[in-house]
This record gives structure tokens, C-alpha cells and sequence, in this order.
């Protein structure tokens, strides 16, 4: 068998996307009981977070579009995680059910185990240069 050559390990870009995908593999098997994609558990643990956000500040918060929102949303609000009430006589506010607090907390408790396996791979310095960096990375000039 020909061993090839990482020609790619000097590419950012390369690094970041196959780091991110083993980070998601693992994330989706700690979450696949709850039978939730991704992006239906951060937008959860945001609303618990955030009792009486808006659907579109939600959206805003985690980069998904308005139209993507929408069967979040519905999904959420559907397995009863997740209740709009009204706010005033056209705003509808989002909060989490006790169903959807159970849930979001079961969620946190695991992505925080998630989350200490792959920082323990990093010494505390690199840790630290990397949370520092990628919100620059991503435009977050506040970083």
C-alpha cells in the first residue's frame, strides 16, 4: 500500500473542516438518543438560556437563517420542548417546557463531558491561543 503524503496539513481551511468533523461525529453519537439534529439541540439550550427570545433573535444568535428557523421551531414546538407565548399583541416570545429544560439540561451535561475530552488533548497555552483565535476567524471582531 502507497503511503500518501499530507499535502493538506498546511492548509488552515483543510485543518479546520476535518477537525470539525470529528468533533460533529462525536457530538451527534453523545446526542443520537435524543433523536434531535445539531442544530435543533444549540437552538434549545439558547431559548433555555434566553427565556422569552424571539425566534429571530434565536436565529441571529446561532447564524441560522429565518427560513431555516421556521422547522426548527415547529420541530421543537411539536415534541413539546419548546412553547411560544405572546408578548404583545403581535410578538410571540419562545420558552422552554419542562420537558425542554430536562432536556436541555441532560444536553449540557453530556456536551460538557464532549467538550472536556477534546480540550484535554490540547495543553492549557494552545487552548487557550485557539479559543482566542477562531472568533476572529469567523469575523467576530470583539474577540
Amino acid at each position: 500500500m502507497t503511503i500518501l503524503t499530507k499535502s493538506f496539513d498546511h492548509l488552515l481551511g483543510y485543518q479546520l473542516r476535518r477537525t470539525t468533523a470529528v468533533m460533529m461525529a462525536d457530538f451527534v453519537r453523545i446526542l443520537a438518543d435524543f433523536e434531535m439534529r445539531p442544530a435543533e439541540v444549540t437552538t434549545l439550550l439558547v431559548i433555555a438560556d434566553n427565556p422569552d427570545c424571539s425566534q429571530s433573535e434565536v436565529g441571529e444568535a446561532l447564524a441560522i437563517k429565518r427560513a431555516n428557523m421556521v422547522p426548527i421551531i415547529a420541530r421543537l414546538i411539536k415534541r413539546e420542548l419548546v412553547a411560544r407565548t405572546r408578548v404583545d399583541g403581535r410578538s410571540l416570545a419562545l420558552r422552554v417546557t419542562a420537558a425542554g429544560a430536562a432536556q436541555a439540561a441532560e444536553a449540557l451535561q453530556r456536551i460538557a463531558k464532549h467538550e472536556a475530552r477534546f480540550k484535554a488533548t490540547l495543553k492549557a497555552d494552545d487552548l487557550e491561543t485557539v479559543l482566542r483565535a477562531l472568533p476572529r476567524l469567523r469575523g467576530d471582531q470583539a474577540s
